[in-house]
């Protein structure tokens, strides 16, 4: 917002109003959710009625009101992963210089890993591109995503193959990469050491949204032969951090 611009209070008390009534979901009068909010209820009752009329809100009841269809129209067209993505960028890009490493992140579609960010030195010579879809079985984002999938949705990926080795590394038989994704899930992150590109390191964590979901990962990648014990330990401690902070950054948007 640029300094020095007037604000437009009555759109402010408006908006806070919105979001009373969608946090109540229903149960409440408009005068109840009026004077918890501070809002006088001649006023309240002028501005529901206004964005009923509007389709913002939908009556549920005697002077009890929902979301309505405009509203949720417009929730419809937001790409919740891109919205993540957004979040994250500048979080990663701050990753990015501390760890001198390829940082990306990635998230599901149609069974494979699509790349939304990507930043960090060397990223110009790393294969992936923003927007490039990849098979997710081979990846660490991929095995952070697939390793929380709903179960049904897990078992069908994994009788779906084949799984196609990249190197002399990857895991294609569908057993052993079950078990796999499930120590991914009980440690909290997934590595590639090589199963994508022979030369190349990689270690994942997960993003999680507010109900639990997981749907974006990051990863921070490097040649194989950078990395050593101590190196890991470091990469993975920032890597947890940065997690933590987007998640509470997506959580509080």
């Amino acid at each position: 917002m640029s300094k020095g611009i007037p604000l437009i209070s009555s759109l402010q008390r408006t908006l806070t109003m919105l979001e009373a009534v969608i946090a109540d979901g229903g149960e409440r009068s408009v005068s109840a959710i009026a004077r918890e909010a501070g809002i006088p209820v001649a006023t309240a009752h002028r501005q529901v009625a206004t964005l009923v009329a509007e389709g913002y809100l939908a009556s549920s009841g005697s002077y009890q009101h929902i979301a309505g269809p405009r509203l949720l129209s417009l929730l419809h067209r937001l790409d919740e992963k891109q919205v993540i993505a957004n979040v994250a960028a500048p979080i990663l890009h701050k990753l990015a210089s501390q760890v001198r490493s390829i940082v990306q992140l990635g998230t599901f579609e149609n069974d494979m890993v699509t790349y939304r960010i990507k930043t960090g030195q060397g990223a110009s010579d790393m294969f992936t591109k923003v927007g490039m879809q990849l098979e997710a079985y081979c990846s660490g984002i991929g095995k952070v995503l697939l390793a929380h999938l709903p179960d049904d949705h897990l078992r069908s990926y994994l009788a779906n193959g084949p799984f196609v080795p990249l190197t002399d590394r990857t895991i294609t038989d569908p057993h052993r990469l079950a078990e796999e994704l499930k120590a991914v899930k009980d440690q909290g992150f997934a590595v590639d050491d090589g199963e994508i590109a022979e030369d190349l390191y990689c270690i994942a964590a997960p993003i999680h949204m507010a109900d639990g979901r997981v749907i974006a990962a990051i990863s921070i990648s490097r040649n194989v032969a950078a990395m050593d014990e101590a190196r890991e330990k470091r990469v993975r401690k920032l890597l947890f951090e940065t997690a933590h902070e987007i998640e509470q950054r997506v959580q509080s948007a």
